[in-house]
């Protein structure tokens, strides 16, 4: 395909007038390879160095660095920009050596690992000197497509706890792969349904909000390792574990009242707060919570048991969502 591109100046025009518009509140930067990793990445950090420094642009800058490049330039974006990232491409090794043979999983890895300990230097850096220069203080992310190799969803959660624990990443991105025409052989005819990244995103909060731990979380999936499309990971947990209910939501702790199934983090902030002022009646968790109808089966309060509900062979059937519409949980 013919290529085109913007010079830095260029895209810095389009920004601030974007911005000066009140169109954007901040800058996604990336950009395909152009001469060498090296050229591409000070292309990149001299956009955001005309923002900052001539312009004294104050928005929000992600910078998507590439990490064949210099360490030293890499660290010239994290001085600009709000957040840096490195794509991980694929969730497994042998997707990446058989989709993305140019790309080393080791090397990626690497430049997050060099990532990882330039934020945290900075952080401690800002500690004791007042003006200490600022580093990515939004942290770094990362990128997975799904459905390009052959990784199921018990891999890709894998990899997004271990990338969470081994650097720190404040996000794990998943985008479904979308095919384009004429593309290689090796690639897939078809994309996955979108739903399956939805459901990648509600593992996700799951891992960082909940309390979930990746293996439980994996619990959740079926037998060929995915998880289900018809309902949510929290509710396919809650169903196989269905010896861990009811929840008394008048003594259970924060860490049980997480894991009902339609009790968000505000939902249960709220439970807590309510309980330590009087003993909570089924209608008082109803006004709690944005719908009574799936918390329900896995709650008790004072005049609500759900006798037998929870070993309904049909509850999943009857807490199924009947439309279209994307929840969290």
């Amino acid at each position: 395909m013919h290529r085109a591109r913007f010079t830095p100046q260029e895209v810095v025009d389009l920004t601030l007038n974007f911005y000066r518009r009140n169109y954007i509140e901040g800058l996604f930067l990336s950009s395909g390879i152009v001469r060498s990793a090296n050229h591409t990445m000070e292309q990149l950090v001299e956009v955001a160095r005309i923002l900052r420094e001539e312009h004294d642009f104050r928005g929000y800058i992600h910078l998507k660095t590439i990490p064949e490049a210099d360490a030293e330039v890499i660290h010239q974006a994290g001085l600009y920009a709000d957040r840096v990232s490195i794509n991980v491409e694929l969730p497994t090794r042998a997707g990446l050596t058989r989709l993305a043979p140019d790309k080393d999983e080791s090397q990626i890895e690497g430049a997050m690992g060099r990532t990882k300990a330039r934020i945290i230097e900075a952080k401690d850096e800002r500690k004791r000197f007042r003006h200490a220069p600022r580093f990515a203080p939004a942290g770094q992310s990362t990128q997975m497509i799904v459905g390009a190799d052959g990784a199921n969803d018990t891999a890709i959660i894998g990899k997004a706890s271990r990338l969470y624990g081994s650097f720190g990443l404040r996000r794990v991105y998943y985008s479904a792969f979308s095919p384009i025409p004429d593309a290689s052989a090796v690639l897939p005819l078809k994309r996955p349904p979108l739903l399956r990244e939805h459901r990648l995103y509600q593992s996700d909060w799951l891992m960082r909000f909940y309390g979930f731990a990746p293996g439980e979380v994996a619990d959740a999936t079926e037998a060929d390792g995915n998880l289900p499309l018809d309902i949510d990971p929290k509710l396919a947990w809650a169903l196989k574990f269905r010896e861990s209910f009811p929840v008394d939501v008048n003594r259970a702790p924060k860490e049980m009242l997480l894991r009902v199934p339609g009790l968000g983090t505000t939902a249960v902030g709220r439970i807590l707060a309510a309980r330590r002022h009087r003993t909570l009646r089924l209608d008082d968790v109803a006004r709690l919570t944005a719908s009574i109808a799936k918390v329900r089966p896995f709650i008790c309060a004072l005049d609500w048991r759900p006798t037998l509900l929870t070993d309904r062979a049909d509850l999943r059937r009857l807490l199924a969502p009947k439309s279209e519409q994307l929840e969290l949980f």
